[in-house]
């Protein structure tokens, strides 16, 4: 499978796309490329290092709602609305922003980005998309009653307790998982596109739930997780990673979804993933996301990306 770029008629660039589709018996029913391929989760591990908020205790401690549960799955695009929730996560659980220690960054969405810029709003952590994460960590912490202080350090009781976590739901004993920083400060995790697919087919309970119920908290307005998950509400849950990771759950199927676009292209990830979930019977996907407009300067349409092949069954 390719995303492939067209200037004109002409193909100018190609981005080489690797797929697993797995079920919850671990048995791959559909593959581009390499299912195997290795490679960092990214973000599209957070519902498995929030898992633990469930089954350790900080729902029920600290009264944990299906918002605060999606916002810790979240690479949510700082609308003020969700930085509100956010804030409000922090407070049911006896923490502040200056407990984050998440660096702030530029909106996902740039509609957001544009309108804080023109208003002059200071972007601080709770601003980052990965607060709602950093808070469940933070709630982690409190409830086994390990030290909040840099809860982020890979060595901290919290992130090996998300690395047991993505090994528990993958199947790939922890040792074998490639363990780095990701942008936000916190461990990210390398391993395989089949394991990850075998973890969101797996994905079930409460954190689906919220999941499915908050597709606006995932991501944000006008973003491909939330437009995908809207599209089809409760039939899927999709969640973007960096570097062209993207991971989904047809639920009524039980079939997990993993890719990566082996250049990291973050856009062509999106063209892929709705149409992988197209062919595995996921239809209509958003216009917007069968194919996108290459423009130039003026506005002028050019070209177009679209994907080219599909799924081996």
């Amino acid at each position: 499978m390719f995303v492939e770029n067209y200037r004109g008629s002409i193909l100018e660039s190609r981005h080489c796309v690797h797929v697993a589709v797995v079920d919850a018996a671990g048995k791959l029913v559909a593959q581009a490329g390499d299912p195997a391929y290795t490679t960092f989760w990214r973000s599209a591990a957070k519902p498995f290092q929030a898992l633990p908020l469930i089954t350790d205790g900080a729902v029920e401690r600290f009264g944990l709602n299906r918002q605060d549960l999606a916002l810790a799955c979240a690479s949510h695009s700082s609308e003020p609305a969700q930085v509100a929730l956010v804030r409000d996560f922090l407070q049911r659980i006896g923490c502040s922003e200056r407990d984050l220690m998440c660096g702030p960054h530029r909106p996902l969405s740039d509609a957001v980005a544009r309108d804080y810029e023109t208003r002059g709003v200071r972007l601080t952590g709770v601003y980052s998309n990965c607060s709602g994460k950093h808070t469940g960590m933070l709630a982690l912490a409190k409830v086994h009653g390990w030290p909040t202080e840099f809860y982020a350090r890979v060595e901290h009781p919290v992130q090996q307790r998300c690395l047991e976590s993505v090994s528990e739901y993958t199947d790939v004993r922890a040792p074998e998982i490639g363990v780095a920083v990701d942008g936000c400060g916190v461990a990210c995790f390398a391993l395989p596109l089949r394991n990850m697919a075998l973890a969101y087919a797996r994905l079930d309970g409460p954190l689906l739930e919220a999941m499915t119920v908050h597709p606006e908290l995932i991501a944000g307005e006008g973003r491909p997780c939330t437009e995908m998950m809207r599209a089809h509400p409760g039939r899927v849950v999709t969640k973007v990673g960096a570097e062209g990771v993207y991971s989904a759950v047809l639920t009524r199927e039980g079939l997990g979804v993993s890719l990566k676009v082996e250049d990291g292209h973050s856009l062509a990830s999106a063209l892929a993933i709705a149409a992988v979930l197209a062919e595995l019977g996921l239809k209509p996907q958003p216009a917007s996301l069968l194919t996108k407009p290459i423009t130039n300067t003026r506005g002028e349409t050019v070209g177009e990306m679209r994907v080219n092949g599909g799924l081996l069954k």
